[in-house]
């Protein structure tokens, strides 16, 4: 990351994964091997785009059951640095278009652990109010859940 994480804005999982950040980063850009593990299981996700560069469009869906899928995560792209880091927001869209609305930016980070890799996912969020909001819609659970399905993928 570019900047320390700051706890009154910031929430962020960390776990050492036993695979290698090659793994992580393949399972993080290959479209249909990240739908595998980027939504809390039993719901579904389905990529709609993931053009993995700055700029890029980052779009999501999710479903549970027989119900539709509906909207999950648009975003943008800022950087993409193979293998050791990945930063997206949804204050942007595709082509760095201002969204309608926005939530936080997420920074995934890699680095190599003598156990494997020390993977690092962190949301910022613009305001206190946006961070308390988060961690009550359940961000340590949710994102949680994701890191533990992204680590049985890979680990597998």
């Amino acid at each position: 990351m570019t900047a320390d994480l700051n706890p009154e804005l910031d929430l962020s999982v960390t776990r050492i994964i036993r695979a290698p950040r090659t793994a992580i980063w393949d399972a993080w850009t290959d479209p249909e091997r990240f739908a595998q593990w980027w939504v809390p299981a039993p719901e579904i996700c389905r990529v709609r785009e993931m053009d993995l560069r700055p700029g890029g469009s980052f779009r999501t869906e999710i479903t549970q059951g027989d119900a539709p899928f509906s909207p999950h995560m648009t975003a943008c792209f800022l950087a993409v640095e193979e293998g050791e880091r990945i930063v997206f927001t949804d204050a942007l869209i595709a082509g760095w278009r201002p969204a309608e609305t926005s939530f936080l930016t997420g920074v995934i980070t890699m680095r190599d652990h003598a156990d494997g890799t020390e993977y690092t996912a962190a949301a910022l969020h613009r305001n206190v109010a946006e961070r308390d909001r988060h961690e009550e819609l359940g961000f340590e659970d949710g994102w949680g859940t994701v890191t533990r399905q992204l680590a049985e993928l890979v680990e597998a």
